[in-house]
Formats: C-alpha cells, sequence, structure tokens
C-alpha cells in the first residue's frame, strides 16, 4: 500500500462501533445539569463579563448585541456538527473519531492535535484569568506579589509583534494550574476505586 493510501486510510464505522464493543464500555455519569453547570463555568472562568465590559466600551459599542449574536449561530452551528457527530458515530473520540472514519487517518490525527492544542491554550487562558481575579483579591488583603511574579514575561504588542515586559513568570497561574490538576487527579483515584 503506498504511503499516501495508509495516511488517508479510513475505518469503516461497523468497526469502530465493533472495537467500543469489545472495550470496557464508559460509563455515562455525567447529566444534563451537570453538563450546563460545566459550560457555564468554563464561561464564567475565562471572564466572560468582564471582557463583555470590555468591548462593549473600547470596541463595539452598542453593536456588541449584535456580535454577540453572531457569536451564539456559529457556536450553534459547532454544536450542530458536534451532535451529528455524536449521532453518527455513537462511540467516544469525538471530532478525531469521525474525521478518522471520513477523511482517513492522517486527517484525523491533525484534528486530534489541533483538539489537543485548542484545549491547551484555553486552559492557558483561563490560568492567566484567574491569575488576575487572585492577584486583586490578594491586592484588596493587603498581601501584594510583585509584577514580576504575576505577569507573562511577553505579551502581544502592536499588530503581531511580540512585547518583553520584564516579568519573569506568572506565579499565580502555575499554582492554580497545579491546585486543579490535583484536585482531577484526586477525583480521578476516587472515583476509580
Amino acid at each position: 500500500m503506498s504511503l499516501m493510501k495508509r495516511l488517508f486510510a479510513v475505518r469503516s464505522v461497523d468497526s469502530i462501533v465493533r472495537d467500543l464493543e469489545s472495550a470496557p464500555p464508559l460509563k455515562r455519569v455525567l447529566t444534563a445539569r451537570s453538563l450546563t453547570a460545566i459550560g457555564l463555568g468554563s464561561t464564567i472562568g475565562t471572564g466572560i463579563f468582564i471582557l463583555t465590559g470590555t468591548v462593549a466600551a473600547n470596541h463595539a459599542g452598542p453593536a456588541l448585541t449584535l456580535a454577540l449574536l453572531i457569536a451564539a449561530v456559529g457556536s450553534g452551528f459547532a454544536a450542530i456538527c458536534y451532535a451529528e457527530f455524536a449521532a453518527m458515530i455513537p462511540v467516544s473520540g469525538s471530532a478525531y473519531t469521525y474525521s478518522y472514519a471520513t477523511l482517513g487517518e492522517a486527517i484525523a490525527w491533525i484534528i486530534g492535535w489541533n483538539l489537543s492544542l485548542e484545549y491547551l491554550m484555553s486552559a492557558s487562558a483561563v490560568a492567566v484569568g484567574w491569575s488576575a481575579y487572585v492577584v486583586n483579591l490578594l491586592g484588596d488583603w493587603g498581601i501584594h506579589i510583585p509584577e514580576a511574579l504575576a505577569n507573562a514575561p511577553v505579551q502581544k504588542g502592536d499588530g503581531w509583534r511580540l512585547a518583553l515586559t520584564g516579568a519573569i513568570i506568572n506565579v499565580p497561574a502555575i499554582l492554580i494550574v497545579l491546585a486543579l490538576g490535583w484536585v482531577c487527579y484526586v477525583g480521578v483515584r476516587e472515583s476509580s476505586t
């Protein structure tokens, strides 16, 4: 088999479902309420209320309503696509499994790594946002963290340029990631026993 045929080889939906049936089943423990809570927590955790005010004041003004409506339509289309994935191939694996069955292994590999990069970038953005909350909260309590230890060493400058901030590392963001990672570890360990 040539390299191109191997890269774009697809698996049938039946073989994917058969593999799932032979594997130990995953328990479905998340309800619609818990999934909604996770979604709302993610949205609030990234600073949707702060960002909305900033965008309204500095960029969109009254057109913010229209911008949010357009974003909601785009999000709705993405949700419909994921619902189609789940209905067509009812196994775990999300967009990776769907693309493996329809577009081939190489495209599935790219999509899988893009999803991993997406989760990494969004987790880092949330950690930086929470870091700002923690620094402000500690400042209200009279505890001041030096700027060099509470900001990223590089930030976006004009256009596509990066600007050095003089900071060393964002310690609160690192501590938040470590704390939440520990909570996830303990939760997984508890649920596995």
